[in-house]
């Protein structure tokens, strides 16, 4: 069941770069935001791998940092499907697991996450979190 929201960012893509061609392409992408996670303001950082499926839809699988302004860090892994937008603009959901020392943010270790993540034509980012209950 979806539960509470627990983060909003907004940033943007800061690079991209293709790792294979075999058999099919693979693209590396990497993004900034301006983040706040559990009522915590801080940067998250991020950088996940696509490639298509056969039906034009994307998956994704990748991994960050959440550093808060006072340097507490919360590490997360993901995977996601995707789809292609309108010039360039890609759309992803999908789930997320948290791990942190930090005390202020210690119960995000038993959450799970379920995210949206938007790209748009001109590499703006905006994301959301919901715990997964």
């Amino acid at each position: 069941m979806l539960g509470e929201q627990i983060s909003e960012g907004r940033g943007k893509r800061t690079a991209r770069r293709v790792v294979s061609t075999d058999q099919q392409f693979k693209v590396e992408v990497s993004f900034e935001e301006m983040t706040k996670l559990l009522g915590v303001d801080g940067m998250n950082l991020g950088t996940y791998i696509s490639f298509p499926k056969p039906d034009g839809s994307l998956h994704g699988d990748g991994q960050g940092v959440f550093a808060t302004t006072d340097g507490e860090m919360v590490t997360w892994k993901g995977i996601g499907v995707g789809r292609f937008g309108a010039a360039g603009a890609v759309s992803y959901r999908g789930t997320l697991s948290f791990t942190t020392t930090s005390e202020k943010l210690y119960k995000i270790n038993g959450m799970a996450g379920i995210f949206e993540f938007e790209v748009d034509s001109n590499g703006n980012t905006q994301s959301k979190i919901w715990q997964w209950k």
